[in-house]
């Protein structure tokens, strides 16, 4: 029985490096994955994990690694929380699996129920749990269209929604997430987002130009009498962390509420804590008629939640929602243990923190250095977009060498954005102050050596 030290907060919060990024047993068991899992599954860092905790990841061969990944805002409360470990350890022991829709438990409900009543709004609501983010926004699609009687679902420019034929169809970006992958689902429309640094006539035009001529697309092209839905990420994710320009989003809702759309917020990749509200609509009074979560919902079990108005909701019919693993019994236990972790340990606020200290630190490279183009941002989910000096033109070649050499010095850190230029940052909100300032330091050396 081995007598390695177990993952949590306990790990000593430090980075620690004692071979090369990756090393050698990292490398042999990469080597075992190239023969035994297709190459279309893609990896950041071919390090292998066997503890993680607070703001660090061990791998095979001893290193520590400083994580402003979360795997992808998944571990925000930080790996094997305390409160997660202990709420999933009680139920594996009790039972694994007796699907909700057979024989019920507790859980499920109690999950539900804080869901209904963390989300914004103060109207009835009803939730239900599946195993994915993307089977969530696919039954948010579902849902909306049965309560409307419309097909079209109108999306925006580098969204990104999932990867099954909906939500692939749903998301912007070509390559790697549809290319090769057609046909696509039908009635689906893509309308401009409100893109401040890219938009064409200044940031200070973006909101009123974006949310004009987004809604003229769907009266001229679609006719606002068919579209069932609009779902939208309050925060562009994948598609390089783009904050909509203030005053778009309100825009959007208010045309929807005018003309019978449901407005669905995406909010996989922004919940829990992560932008330093609850949720990310909530920083500009967003009441969504749906919202859909998934991520930093379990800690890391697979888990995802739509939520949304009770008439939405209860106007499916019988047998109409669910899924055999959804709302899994560890994984609702482990839910209610990230809920109970974010308020206790008051994440909310320490996001907002997190987010105060990197955009300062961030803003300061960008004036410093040519190819940081924009730094932005909310909480604990920010980023830097890499661009050529002088202008605004794309740089994927640095963005890439930078990220090379964080990786190299112990700090992992994940790309993003349509144009692949985009370094985003997703440290847990759990980390220390200490490690978040070194990480900060690492990448400001990788900059400085690429610029």
């Amino acid at each position: 029985m081995s007598t390695a030290p177990h993952g949590g907060p306990g790990l000593p919060q430090e980075r620690r490096l004692v071979t090369e990024i990756p090393g050698p047993k990292s490398r042999e068991l990469f080597s075992r994955k190239q023969s035994a899992v297709p190459s279309g599954v893609g990896t950041t860092l071919p390090v292998f994990i066997t503890q993680a905790g607070g703001g660090v990841v061990v791998d095979v061969d001893g290193n520590s690694l400083i994580d402003f990944g979360s795997g992808i805002a998944v571990t925000s409360v930080g790996n094997a929380a305390p409160r997660v470990v202990e709420r999933v350890q009680k139920q594996v022991a009790d039972f694994t699996h007796t699907c909700f829709m057979v024989t019920p438990y507790e859980s499920y409900v109690a999950v539900c129920e804080k869901l209904n009543a963390l989300t914004p709004g103060d109207h009835e609501k009803r939730t239900f749990l599946v195993n994915s983010g993307a089977e969530a926004v696919e039954n948010a699609v579902k849902v909306a269209r049965n309560a409307t009687g419309r097909q079209a679902v109108v999306v925006f420019d580098h969204g990104y929604h999932g990867r099954t034929l909906l939500t692939m169809t749903l998301t912007a970006k070509n390559m790697p997430y549809k290319n090769g992958f057609g046909p696509f689902a039908p009635e689906v429309y893509r309308a401009p987002l409100a893109y401040p640094f890219r938009w064409p006539t200044g940031p200070e035009n973006c909101a009123d130009e974006a949310a004009a001529q987004a809604i003229d697309m769907i009266t001229k092209q679609i006719g606002a009498e068919n579209v069932a839905a609009v779902v939208i990420e309050p925060i562009a994710g994948e598609g390089g962390f783009i904050e909509p320009a203030p005053g778009f989003l309100p825009k959007i809702v208010e045309f929807c509420k005018a003309n019978g759309i449901v407005f669905i917020a995406d909010e996989v990749q922004t919940g829990f804590a992560r932008t330093g509200d609850m949720f990310a609509c909530e920083h500009e009074g967003i009441v969504p008629d749906i919202i859909v979560t998934a991520k930093g919902i379990a800690g890391g079990l697979p888990l995802a939640a739509v939520t949304g108005r009770a008439e939405l909701l209860d106007a499916v019919h019988g047998g109409g929602l669910g899924g055999t693993y959804g709302g899994n019994p560890l994984a609702c236990e482990a839910a209610l243990g990230v809920l109970e972790t974010i308020e206790e340990e008051k994440l909310v606020e320490r996001a907002a923190h997190i987010g105060e200290v990197m955009l300062s630190r961030l803003n300061a490279f960008k004036e410093r250095f040519e190819i940081v183009g924009e730094a932005r941002g909310r909480g604990a989910m920010v980023a830097i977009e890499l661009v050529q000096p002088g202008g605004k033109e794309p740089n994927a070649a640095a963005t890439a060498e930078i990220a090379r050499r964080c990786h190299a010095e112990g700090l992992l850190v994940l790309t993003a954005g349509t144009y692949g230029n985009v370094l985003r940052f997703l440290p847990p909100l759990v980390i220390s102050d200490e490690l978040l300032e070194e990480g900060l330091s690492i990448l400001e050396k990788a900059i400085a050596a690429v610029a």
